[in-house]
């Protein structure tokens, strides 16, 4: 009978009172990803910024996105916690930063930097799925290392792969963070694959915003489906996660639509 034990040091390595972890890295790996794609971007003509413009807007990009997936942690997702626990409510080393939040955060400061540049809010967004999606993998790899966002309980005669995270109690449970990872996996790939197609093409049938809404669409639909797995509290029959995955559907379905609507109507009318 297969068991999996989770006993990993989230703590790369430490400095006196300084510590490296894993969750942190791939913060920094994911923001130096994301700037050195946009640079490419500008480099080849895709993106009408300057270089200090992308610095700029990557200083208020990383303060706005880690901002509010904090509050949205906080005061979403474990309020209840953190008012019992109110000096834990700035340890973002921990983990406990919410995708939904950071992903809030980076619309904020993407659409008034858009404005400011007088340029297509898209023209920034679409290109940073790509980077995104790829961080979200080993995003959500530190989340196992942290031993946070596990699965319900279950046991190794039905699910083989199942794991005891030792830090939260000694039950079999299903490692969600993987499932999410093999979800960011899929997500990433498609994107990928999506891009390259219209850039062998020139991007004459590419639709702005196409890119950043598949994004939403399909990591709202395969996250509410992974969350049934999580242990989380319900409401009204659905837990947090899945009441903003659901909100994301919709949302991205909605603009998806209106971004294609004429070309259905064009194909329609033939």
């Amino acid at each position: 009978m297969m068991m999996f034990i989770n006993n990993i040091n989230p703590v790369l390595f430490s400095i006196g009172p300084f510590s490296v972890r894993y969750y942190g890295i791939v913060y920094a790996l994911g923001f130096i990803l994301a700037y050195l794609f946009l640079r490419h971007n500008i480099r080849y003509k895709r993106l009408k910024l300057t270089y200090d413009q992308l610095d700029s807007y990557f200083l208020w990009l990383i303060i706005g996105s880690i901002l509010m997936a904090r509050l949205f942690e906080v005061f979403v997702y474990n309020l209840p916690y953190y008012i019992n626990h109110l000096s834990e409510t700035y340890q973002i080393w921990n983990g406990g930063m919410a995708f939904q939040g950071g992903l809030i955060g980076a619309i904020i400061v993407t659409v008034l930097f858009s404005k400011k540049y007088k340029i297509n809010f898209y023209d920034i967004a679409d290109p940073l799925m790509i980077p995104l999606s790829l961080t979200l993998i080993f995003g959500r790899i530190a989340n196992y290392t942290n031993s946070e966002l596990y699965g319900t309980i279950t046991n190794p005669i039905s699910t083989p792969w199942c794991v005891v995270f030792e830090k939260v109690d000694n039950y079999c449970r299903h490692p969600t963070q993987i499932y999410e990872a093999i979800k960011n996996v899929f997500i990433f790939i498609t994107l990928a694959i999506y891009r390259h197609h219209h850039s062998k093409t020139g991007y004459k049938h590419y639709k702005k915003g196409t890119l950043f809404w598949i994004f939403v669409l399909l990591y709202g639909i395969l996250r509410f489906l992974i969350t049934f797995l999580r242990d989380e509290p319900l409401y009204w029959g659905l837990n947090v996660g899945q009441w903003v995955c659901l909100a994301m559907v919709i949302v991205a379905s909605i603009f998806l639509w209106r971004i294609h609507a004429q070309d259905l109507n064009v194909a329609h009318s033939h």
